[in-house]
């Protein structure tokens, strides 16, 4: 009896303590990343336009257009992609929905294939790609996810992607802007603010990583920083030249 508690005990733990970590990132890592990418790229734009010794407005008329111009670049692009990425889906979607309606026994047979090539016994194998294949709505999901890796509930909007994106984007590209927006008139404002933003970034990145926060944010100021270094050094050297 004590054995049998013991054994209990310990799978009621394991049970409660099992968790991992979200490995997809789930809408964090995208949401992170964009505002991310917006924030460097607008820092070392800005940055660079300063460092060639031009006035205040011009600084911040660079900033608002470098966040316009990024913001609808990113959302063009990330609705195009995953609009392309949804079309290539679903027509081999329709592939695998005719070959299941003109070849029924033998895409079971596929399907019990797969089962033994992972080890079951072939007449399980075989039962089990029976049981299946008898819904053709359920034969197509499994075929979906074992031969091309999907799940056909489960595919990504274009819209929802490209909104996510631009909105992500702006958010992140706004920082280093918003200081002259309240009233600031030199560059220093800005940079600090975007710093902390990219450290604050960083930090967000390791709840999908195994990194420390203070690592990832470390990491992350360390090259925003060096990028906003190099533009503004590349800047200074074209408005000396020019």
């Amino acid at each position: 009896m004590s054995i049998i508690e013991t054994e209990a005990t310990l799978h009621e733990a394991h049970r409660d303590n099992h968790t991992h970590r979200d490995v997809n990132g789930g809408w964090l890592r995208p949401a992170v990343f964009g505002a991310m990418d917006g924030l460097v790229s607008n820092l070392a734009l800005m940055t660079g336009v300063a460092g060639g010794a031009v006035s205040q407005q011009t600084v911040v008329i660079a900033g608002l257009a470098g966040l316009a111009a990024g913001a609808f670049s990113m959302a063009a692009g990330e609705y195009t992609s995953v609009a392309s990425q949804r079309e290539l889906v679903e027509a081999e979607l329709d592939v695998e929905r005719r070959e299941l309606r003109k070849h029924p026994v033998d895409e079971m047979e596929e399907l019990a294939a797969l089962y033994v090539a992972r080890g079951v016994q072939p007449a399980l194998a075989r039962e089990v790609a029976m049981q299946l294949s008898k819904d053709p709505e359920q034969a197509l999901e499994i075929h979906a996810r074992e031969e091309l890796g999907i799940d056909p509930d489960d595919l990504p909007s274009p819209l929802v992607a490209a909104v996510s994106s631009f909105g992500s984007f702006a958010l992140g590209a706004m920082l280093p802007v918003l200081p002259y927006l309240l009233g600031a008139s030199t560059l220093w404002p800005a940079v600090l603010l975007a710093l902390v933003g990219l450290f604050a970034c960083g930090a967000l990145v390791a709840k999908v990583t195994a990194r420390s926060w203070w690592f990832s944010g470390m990491r992350q100021l360390a090259l925003g920083g060096a990028a906003a270094a190099l533009t503004y050094g590349l800047g200074t050297l074209i408005g000396a030249a020019v």
